[in-house]
């Protein structure tokens, strides 16, 4: 299995409760701030890839700075909300965990064991 990336944020309650169950499950992972080690643009079209809906499940849109931007995501191209999303880490939806083929994105137990194995 590759290794683990679990992106966080340390005030994130989310992001605690999911560092505290890969911790006591002896899960290994390598832990990115996601504000200061933002996600690359390659490595976010590799999590586009991995999710079911798109950026609808990266997007945290019930957030400020998504209502402050005032745009339509849906009608920016891909690579432009891409480019969003790295200059503004605050529009992600957190915490996101990828070893590279499977995806979490919040606190999800019963996600986070498929993860484990």
């Amino acid at each position: 299995m590759e290794e683990l990336t679990f992106y966080s944020y340390p005030s994130c309650t989310s992001c605690r409760k999911t560092k505290k169950w890969l911790v006591t499950n002896s899960v290994k992972f390598k832990e990115r701030h996601l504000f200061k080690d933002t996600p690359t643009k390659k490595e976010l079209m590799e999590i586009l890839t991995l999710t079911t809906d798109g950026l609808d499940e990266l997007l945290a849109t019930r957030g400020e700075t998504f209502k402050s931007l005032g745009v339509d995501v849906g009608e920016l191209p891909l690579s432009e909300v891409v480019t969003l999303m790295i200059n503004e880490p605050k529009l992600l939806r957190r915490p996101i965990l990828t070893d590279g083929k499977k995806l979490v994105i919040g606190f999800n137990p019963d996600a986070l064991k498929g993860m484990a194995k």
